[in-house]
């Protein structure tokens, strides 16, 4: 099981990142990557760089299992490796089609400077960030595929980056730029899950 998790980390590395961009230049002329972090210390830098350290994480939990490092004992079963599975092939497909769904607008990042289009269809009707919602299923899911502390710390790790992302990088951003539609989208929209994380239709 750890060696298929490590199989469908890579292969979901190559499309949500690689074959997306690829797909964006060809359609866009433009890669839709924003990588600049801002500032050194400010949040966003250390959003992007949780991320990053996430992702390296989520590559070294599989590879250490493989190495030897063992499973944490109270997730040690095949129930919850089989469980731990369907979330991550979940995980992945709904975070392919959410980057489809976004069409054009698809953007890793943000450029303060940049006015993007406000998706607001498909699983953007269910939830504000269906992309981050899935990722974090899928690091879920191979974290109990996996279910040793290195691979346990790439979920938490991966979550809390998402987490400071969302609420103090992309949603101020999006607040902004959009104004009152973003507000309205918000009020009906749960942040990660259908329902929770709604905002207030005043907020700005």
């Amino acid at each position: 099981m750890t060696g298929l998790a490590l199989g469908l980390y890579v292969v979901g590395l190559a499309l949500a990142f690689g074959w997306r961009s690829v797909a964006q230049w060809r359609a866009t002329g433009d890669s839709g990557l924003r990588l600049h972090a801002g500032p050194v210390g400010s949040t966003a830098w250390w959003a992007k760089t949780a991320f990053l350290l996430a992702l390296l994480l989520g590559l070294a939990g599989p590879i250490a299992g493989l190495g030897g490092l063992p499973r944490v004992d109270a997730l040690d079963h095949g129930g919850i490796q089989a469980a731990g599975l369907t979330l991550a092939v979940a995980g992945l497909t709904g975070t392919l089609g959410a980057q489809l769904q976004m069409g054009t607008a698809w953007r890793v990042g943000v450029d303060p400077t940049e006015r993007t289009t406000l998706v607001t269809t498909g699983a953007f009707a269910l939830t504000r960030n269906p992309i981050f919602a899935a990722m974090m299923v899928t690091s879920a899911g191979l974290a109990l595929m996996v279910a040793n502390p290195v691979a346990l710390a790439a979920m938490v790790v991966l979550i809390g980056s998402v987490q400071a992302q969302v609420r103090a990088v992309e949603e101020p951003y999006l607040r902004r730029v959009h104004g009152p539609s973003y507000a309205a989208y918000a009020a009906r929209v749960g942040r990660f899950a259908p329902g929770l994380g709604r905002r207030r239709c005043t907020d700005r």
